[in-house]
């Protein structure tokens, strides 16, 4: 296949080329490279999208499939007024965030999104559902119906940039101080490994797959996933449970960010990792063992480095402290946080 990717330098794009590549397809990448050169073998087409339409002149030919993973619609609609008409197949990476109502367990795509983003409405970080649901109407609007809408969850694997779903193995692996660790063991938890997504994605656009799915995991409880970061990390220390009540007061974030615990979610998200993937499944997608994408993901961390500033979790100081208030309350524990 003749496949454009609309990125291919960061994450999940970079990793949807470097399979296509291994695959034998012929792979261009439109990208700036602000981020990175695209992998292997790719020819890379250097463009900035944000100068509008013009950054796709050198794209104007014949694709078999073209891939986007824009959050911008502005970005996007250019690229659908450039280049739908030339592409047999297109796909969207989208997201879950799309959904309006985060509170279900078990939903499923026919659940309703959230208004779009109105044109020529700046696309913020707070606005990011709105956005994907602009672009998914456009997307459709432009495809006539040759579209893939891939609604991801969130995304872990190696080199991850997010820190969220590495950040427990790798303070795990860092030192075998307290951990403060969000009381929710039951909740659950559901990602995806990039390199099952990626593979997914080339699938379902060689198969001419159509429509809106929803790309992610299996559930996993908190505290397995918590048990087997713990694991493989060798930790063996103190865990000390912390109440999410008491954490919110204490400011701590809830999901990403600077002095957050990542996949603890705030309260009315109940349906946030607990999505349905029956769809995709059906369809063809295949998910690796969630171990795996733990052990792999931890011996990134390691590369990385176990200590190097993150994009989400506690600093090692608030970590410290809210242990040490935690302890004068009684609340560690060397058990399996099982």
């Amino acid at each position: 296949m003749r496949i454009l990717v609309l990125g291919g330098t960061a994450f999940l794009s970079a990793e949807i080329a470097r399979q296509a590549i291994a695959a034998g397809q012929r792979v261009t990448c439109l990208a700036r490279g602000t981020s990175g050169r695209p992998p292997g073998r790719a020819v890379w087409l250097q463009a900035d999208r944000s100068l509008g339409a013009n950054a796709y002149d050198d794209a104007a030919r014949e694709w078999d499939a073209v891939i986007e993973v824009a959050r911008d619609p502005a970005l996007a609609r250019d690229a659908l007024e450039s280049l739908a008409a030339r592409a047999g197949h297109w796909t969207l990476v989208s997201s879950c965030s799309v959904y309006a109502d985060h509170s279900v367990p078990g939903a499923a795509e026919d659940t309703a999104l959230l208004q779009p983003l109105p044109d020529g409405e700046a696309s913020t970080p707070e606005t990011y559902g709105e956005s994907k649901t602009a672009i998914e109407a456009a997307t459709a609007e432009a495809t006539g119906g040759r579209a893939h809408i891939v609604r991801a969850g969130l995304i872990a694997g190696p080199g991850d940039g997010s820190d969220r779903y590495g950040y427990w193995p790798a303070r795990f692996a860092r030192d075998n101080t307290p951990v403060v660790v969000p009381d929710i063991g039951t909740a659950p938890t559901q990602v995806i490994d990039v390199r099952d997504l990626a593979a997914w994605i080339l699938k379902a656009a060689g198969q001419g797959i159509t429509g809106a799915l929803n790309a992610i995991g299996d559930q996993v409880p908190f505290a397995a996933y918590m048990a087997a970061s713990r694991e493989a990390a060798g930790h063996t220390g103190h865990i000390l449970d912390a109440p999410p009540e008491w954490l919110a007061s204490q400011g701590i974030a809830y999901w990403s960010g600077p002095d957050s615990l990542p996949l603890w979610l705030p309260p009315g998200h109940d349906g946030f990792m607990a999505r349905s993937n029956q769809a995709a499944k059906a369809a063809g997608l295949v998910l690796r063992p969630w171990q795996e994408t733990i052990a792999d993901v931890l011996r990134d961390e390691r590369t990385r480095g176990l200590g190097r500033p993150r994009n989400a979790g506690l600093a090692p100081e608030t970590e410290a402290k809210l242990a040490r208030l935690l302890q004068q309350g009684g609340r560690a524990s060397a058990g399996n946080v099982a």
